[in-house]
């Protein structure tokens, strides 16, 4: 007997077909898994024949031959066990061999017949929505599922309530996307009122996130860079629907969603300066997505920026410029989106300190400055729009109580300068291509004062363009359709290099 199910392949944000085949024949007992698989795959003939004993069916005397095609495409996860155990019910008898025809199928199997949740379900229901299929899932991941919309989902439990409702022996209710949930958790973030002091930071931040530019700071321990940083995401806008659902795709793939399904708020991803270049940029036996996808719409910062490995920090450079990354393998070129907003702080030496004798290590400042920074390489610093030096606060300021601007006043800002951008019919500014920067109104004044920086050789031709990126950015904060010299003046000061000489 044969049966052939729907089940489908992750690679990246696609998703490839996949068919189940079961083939009944005589000969001794055994089952087979024939094609490219990894060990979870292997593993699931245990799996599958602790469930189905656990609801009272055996497999039948006779040698089962399982093949997933296509057989050169290596299939990995355990969310082949639900398909292949339908599959082994419709060849068995069990179930009617056409009720499961239309049906797109995912699902891990415990030994005692439960349904285990598996990453990847809302790609899955967008698939299936895409080729008018149905989907068969967990039930931890209905709500999942469920904002992939126009979809019919069957989210069970355990494979016996699956059969029961099959049968139609029993009723499992459509899941539901849970909107109260993810509405709950939309704003929930530190605020820039907390921070004492360093207003010229906190001036830069809000330049960056009207713009979404990338901001490296740079000054002595405790000086409140991270801080600045960790309220970077209460000042962006929210995310819109269609940002939510690609976010959403993304940690779905990854297996770390919210119990609502869907990701409200925008990501904000610090990894260790141990990280690798896999966990960083995505790869690793099963490419999962790198912390640099994971922070797709959101930020990612990198604190003591010159300690991660400078190979890990390189590979960074090419997803800030195209806004994804393409990880080769052998058998598989996989793509995730990657439009992050780089936050990198650091400090300007290893001690900290090189212009304090009192607490520096007692190198020549010349030397300790260099050798810190020659960690990071100089195209990497070149792909910052924005360096700023965050210098330590005095004891006055220190202990008089904090009095700056909430974070949504300073979004409020923010806001009313993106809608400038879309009025415009543009992405943020980070994203203006060559042709709309030719395009800008300057005025004569700012243009002299770039050909004086451009003729001193003190600009690369993308720190040129970034340094106009963030001049539209700080006239657009000014309700300024004119880039005058003082706004240039402002976006060259953020690209100065004497921080790093």
């Amino acid at each position: 007997m044969h049966a052939n199910l729907h089940t489908i392949a992750f690679r990246g944000v696609e998703t490839i077909n996949v068919s189940v085949q079961i083939h009944l024949a005589n000969g001794l007992p055994a089952m087979r898994i024939v094609g490219l698989a990894d060990k979870a795959v292997a593993e699931s003939r245990e799996r599958v024949r602790a469930a189905l004993a656990s609801i009272g069916l055996s497999l039948p005397p006779k040698r089962i031959a399982v093949n997933l095609s296509p057989a050169d495409l290596i299939k990995e996860g355990a969310h082949y066990d639900l398909p292949i155990a339908l599959s082994l019910l419709v060849a068995m008898g069990a179930i009617p061999d056409d009720i499961l025809d239309d049906a797109l199928i995912v699902g891990e199997l415990s030994l005692d017949g439960h349904i285990l949740p598996v990453a990847g379900t809302l790609l899955a229901a967008m698939t299936a929505a895409s080729r008018q299929l149905r989907l068969i899932c967990p039930a931890a991941n209905g709500a999942e599922a469920a904002w992939a919309g126009d979809v019919e989902i069957i989210a069970a439990p355990t494979l016996n309530s699956l059969l029961n409702h099959l049968r139609g022996d029993q009723y499992l209710p459509a899941p539901v996307a849970d909107r109260s949930a993810s509405e709950a958790t939309v704003q929930n973030h530190k605020d820039m009122s907390d921070i004492k002091g360093q207003e010229m930071a906190k001036r830069a931040l809000e330049i960056a996130a009207a713009g979404g530019h990338h901001i490296l700071m740079i000054g002595p321990p405790g000086a409140g860079k991270s801080m600045l940083a960790a309220r970077l995401p209460g000042l962006l806008p929210p995310l819109s629907p269609s940002e939510a659902l690609g976010v959403t795709m993304i940690h779905s793939i990854a297996g770390g969603l919210p119990e609502s399904g869907l990701v409200m708020t925008r990501p904000f991803r610090d990894p260790h300066h141990s990280a690798s270049t896999a966990a960083l940029v995505g790869g690793g036996m099963k490419v999962r997505p790198g912390e640099i996808s994971l922070a797709h719409n959101g930020v990612l910062f990198l604190d003591e920026l010159p300690e991660f490995s400078p190979a890990v920090l390189d590979g960074l450079r090419q997803p800030l410029e195209t806004g994804e990354i393409v990880i080769a393998r052998a058998q598989a070129h996989i793509r995730y989106p990657a439009q992050f907003q780089l936050i990198a702080a650091m400090n300007p030496c290893r001690c900290g300190y090189p212009s304090d004798p009192a607490r520096n290590c007692g190198r020549r400042v010349s030397d300790c400055l260099k050798g810190y920074i020659s960690r990071i390489s100089g195209p990497m610093l070149d792909r910052f729009d924005m360096i700023l030096d965050v210098a330590e606060l005095d004891p006055d300021t220190l202990l008089t109580p904090a009095l700056g601007e909430t974070s949504q006043v300073i979004a409020t800002r923010i806001k009313y300068a993106r809608d400038r951008m879309s009025v415009r019919g543009q992405d943020i500014n980070v994203r203006l291509s060559a042709e709309m920067l030719d395009n800008l109104e300057i005025s004569k004044s700012a243009l002299e004062l770039v050909k004086q920086t451009l003729r001193q050789s003190l600009l690369s031709v993308r720190g040129y363009h970034k340094m106009l990126r963030v001049a539209r950015t700080i006239a657009d904060l000014a309700d300024s359709e004119e880039i005058s010299e003082l706004h240039m003046a402002e976006a060259l000061h953020y690209r100065q290099r004497d921080l790093l000489a």
